[in-house]
């Protein structure tokens, strides 16, 4: 087989190495479970189609491609005349004009691959399921239990509404060019929660606050949210954002709230 670069000049762009074993990028797509019972899929950064040539095999979905890059979306069409390319940014794109419900799956560019994260979240109505391949050491915090150094506001935002899996590691060689780092396959298949039990957006802010000052114990990282002395006292706060779970920031925010000033 060739390699998915044959034909066009590969180019490193926002960060994205472009994937060039074939038996990865298959395995990838096999990853897609279904999981929400949706149809569509959308792949974000195709570049030259090492994950599409097996997604379009994938009968049971309707494959839909996003890509900015010009030279990549020239050689997509060449190559995939009867697909559907959407030229232009993901980041930019109104995900609500898309079919739906749909699944999004992609080799995402390093540099981007929370903020791709962070836009599923915002859509988590229609998105029940990702596959995506990121840095290592991204997918591992994503991925992380509370009490982990490396858990932060990404893990507790995505772990409430998605179960989230690390699937695999995939090593620099298999990639042009080599990144310097490791990355890793995870998938997000979203949970039964429609709504957390507390104001969500009080929610968030606890959440970043904490997570801003995650040395200090939440007493302390707190102060600018101006908390009444009685929360203050509250046991939970003599520890530090990474030691709570999803449900304990579930829990704070129900007790803030009756206090908070929006």
């Amino acid at each position: 087989m060739k390699k998915a670069t044959s034909g066009v000049r590969p180019k490193k762009f926002l960060g994205q190495h472009f994937l060039k074993d074939p038996n990865i990028a298959q395995q990838i797509v096999e990853s897609l479970s279904g999981h929400g019972n949706y149809q569509q899929v959308l792949e974000v950064g195709p570049g030259t189609g090492v994950l599409t040539q097996f997604l379009i095999q994938q009968l049971q979905y309707q494959t839909t491609v996003i890509e900015v890059d010009d030279e990549s979306v020239d050689y997509l069409k060449q190559k995939y005349p009867d697909l559907p390319i959407l030229h232009q940014d993901f980041l930019k794109t109104n995900l609500a004009e898309q079919p739906s419900p749909l699944a999004v799956i992609g080799n995402f560019p390093y540099n981007i691959s929370s903020q791709i994260l962070f836009k599923v979240l915002d859509h988590r109505g229609i998105i029940p399921e990702v596959v995506g391949m990121i840095q290592k050491e991204v997918a591992e915090r994503i991925c992380s239990p509370p009490g982990n150094k490396v858990y932060g506001i990404l893990s507790v935002f995505l772990q409430a509404y998605y179960d989230i899996e690390y699937l695999f590691t995939v090593e620099p060689q298999v990639f042009h060019p080599p990144p310097n780092v490791h990355s890793a396959v995870i998938r997000l298949r979203r949970n039964q929660v429609d709504q957390l039990a507390c104001n969500e957006t009080l929610f968030r802010r606890v959440v970043k606050q904490g997570f801003q000052n995650r040395r200090k114990t939440l007493r302390n990282a707190l102060k600018p949210l101006n908390l009444p002395e009685p929360i203050r006292q509250l046991p939970m706060l003599n520890l530090r954002a990474e030691q709570l779970s999803v449900d304990d920031f579930v829990q704070l925010t129900q007790r803030i709230e009756p206090s908070w000033k929006p």
